[in-house]
């Protein structure tokens, strides 16, 4: 067993070093080259990692590593793993907006134990450890008490494959248009999540993602209160679409969504 709480305020410290990464990098030209059409790469990318990975190797002894910039695989781990996302957001990055994040997760025994969500140009650092809660810098966080899908604030993003998956995305977005309050696209959804654990949003959905995206952010809602599936109400496995709520609007949005997947 790993205690979380042991190690919670150094790997904390850890990802806020990072965060200087990123501030100082935001005032320097980016070098960006293209993964994919519209998945982009620049140098803050590649420095967090290296940073993260090299500052977090001796925190849990023989954890491996799951980073977007460097694995191949996307499957769950079967061992004791950091699952990291150094930027979330890169492309907002790009266009200096300020909603980028940096994700970090341990994952041990087939689930996440600690996450912690950074968005340096808020100087906002959400943070979880399982069965201890969630939290915003030192202050805690819950979920929102929305329970009418006409009041809830929906938040979703869009797959860089989003060409040939046009159709399911406009599908969903046909459903959630007309009933929500509104719907938001903030570009980082390690930062949707964190904005639903403390109840900025009410809702997440998003298809396509990544370990990395969401691996720390949907212990953030867990411990907030909230809820995380796939889009029937099951249990998430990585590559499935996710739906993250305050818990109580989960049913209603399992009933709008289901019938998309």
């Amino acid at each position: 067993m790993i205690d979380v709480n042991s190690i919670r305020k150094r790997c904390v410290d850890i990802v806020l070093q990072s965060g200087e990464i990123v501030r100082e990098h935001w005032f320097q030209p980016s070098n960006v080259r293209h993964k994919g059409s519209i998945d982009l790469v620049t140098q803050t990318d590649l420095a967090v990692e290296n940073f993260l990975k090299e500052k977090l190797a001796d925190l849990v002894p023989g954890a491996c590593f799951l980073a977007e910039e460097s694995s191949q695989e996307d499957s769950a781990p079967k061992d004791t793993c950091w699952i990291i996302d150094p930027v979330d957001g890169t492309t907002n990055l790009v266009h200096r907006i300020p909603q980028v994040g940096t994700s970090v997760a341990l994952w041990h025994q087939g689930r996440v134990e600690l996450g912690v969500v950074n968005v340096p140009m808020l100087r906002r650092c959400y943070w979880a450890a399982r069965g201890y809660g969630a939290f915003c810098n030192d202050s805690r966080i819950a979920v929102s008490g929305v329970d009418s899908l006409g009041d809830a604030l929906v938040g979703t993003g869009f797959p860089y494959d989003i060409a040939a998956r046009l159709p399911e995305v406009m599908e969903r977005l046909a459903l959630v248009l007309p009933i929500a309050q509104g719907v938001r696209r903030i570009g980082a959804a390690s930062i949707d999540l964190a904005y639903v654990a403390c109840g900025k949003l009410d809702i997440f959905y998003e298809a396509g993602l990544k370990p990395w995206d969401y691996a720390a952010g949907m212990l953030l809602v867990e411990e907030a209160g909230g809820r995380v599936s796939n889009l029937n109400g099951d249990p998430l496995q990585f590559g499935e679409p996710l739906l993250a709520s305050n818990g109580r609007l989960h049913a209603l949005a399992v009933d709008l969504l289901s019938s998309t997947n």
